[in-house]
């Protein structure tokens, strides 16, 4: 964790993402994702969320998604690009959100 600043690390992951698919991956295969800054690597995601969780993680994939193009009265508009975070947790880690806090 000594490789990156711990301020850069609170500044990386944005929230997690709580919804009907999100909780049957956290359940299958313990994953939990987040939504994470444009320029935020994997080895920086591991890091953070062992920070900020103390969980241990076992491994770390990354998904860009690309904003939708939307109409609007005014014309178009398009909604902003996303990067999630799919991240890994090693056996008997877990991650309780509605709890607030780590099991």
């Amino acid at each position: 964790m000594s490789r990156f600043s711990e301020e850069r690390l609170m500044k990386v992951l944005l929230a997690p993402q709580i919804s009907e698919k999100a909780t049957r991956i956290a359940d299958k295969n313990r994953q939990v994702i987040f939504a994470v800054t444009p320029d935020a690597t994997k080895p920086e995601v591991k890091a953070a969320v062992e920070l900020l969780f103390k969980v241990q993680v076992e491994s770390v994939q990354v998904s860009n998604l690309k904003g939708k193009v939307k109409r609007t009265a005014k014309g178009r508009g398009r909604r902003s690009d996303v990067k999630k975070a799919f991240v890994c947790l090693a056996p008997g880690q877990e991650i309780n959100f509605v709890e607030g806090g780590t099991v």
